[in-house]
């Protein structure tokens, strides 16, 4: 049989690993929250980037001036200066 004082010796030695063990977890899950939350900031700068790059497409869109209709004025401004000879021979 063990005597108490081997068994008390023992328990003291499983709580101090047991607190590093602990130790160790907490530094991990903090690590692992930071690196998260650094995640979830460049998240949301992409987010933001995104956003602000649909903006200025969209503005792009909204202002050009669509292929045909550039055709077509030239056509008629083709069709003006042609008329425009006609006349002064």
């Amino acid at each position: 049989m063990r005597d108490a004082h081997t068994t008390t010796g023992e328990a003291s030695a499983v709580a101090v690993e047991l607190e590093r063990l602990r130790g160790t977890m907490e530094a991990g899950f903090a690590r692992a929250d930071g690196s998260l939350a650094l995640l979830v900031q460049r998240s949301d700068q992409t987010d933001k980037q995104l956003a602000d790059h649909e903006a200025r497409l969209d503005a792009l869109e909204r202002t050009r001036w669509p292929l045909t209709s550039v055709a077509a004025l030239a056509a008629v401004g083709g069709v003006v200066v042609a008329a425009f000879q006609l006349t002064v021979r």
